[in-house]
């Protein structure tokens, strides 16, 4: 199981810097709706939204094998969520709107 996490992780490393070399060392990507920190995490994550919440949004996070662990309704302007009942590893997110069309996704890492 090490091993497959150890992959995947190379994996994942090898595919952000071959995007990011593409865009240039210092754009940012317009489209992002949220930004989060701090990445490691440890025992909490604070989620901001960095375009004018207009919308209601709702924040799923899930664990790298694709299970739902948290469901934080209400997501406006800035969020942190405790991540006590958190296991180490890598989480995804997706931050959805009213309608339930995913806005923004990422990855995070939970350090213990």
């Amino acid at each position: 199981m090490k091993v497959f996490y150890i992959l995947l992780s190379i994996i994942l490393l090898t595919s952000t810097q071959a995007k990011s070399q593409a865009r240039g060392p210092l754009s940012e990507p317009e489209h992002k709706v949220i930004k989060f920190y701090p990445n490691p995490a440890v025992s909490y994550i604070t989620f901001e939204l960095t375009k004018e919440a207009n919308k209601t949004y709702t924040l799923q996070i899930y664990s790298f094998l694709g299970r739902k662990v948290k469901d934080v309704p209400d997501v406006a302007d800035k969020k942190t969520v405790n991540l006590s009942d958190l296991t180490r590893g890598l989480y995804t997110f997706q931050l959805k709107d009213e309608d339930g069309r995913v806005t923004d996704s990422g990855i995070f890492q939970v350090n213990k």
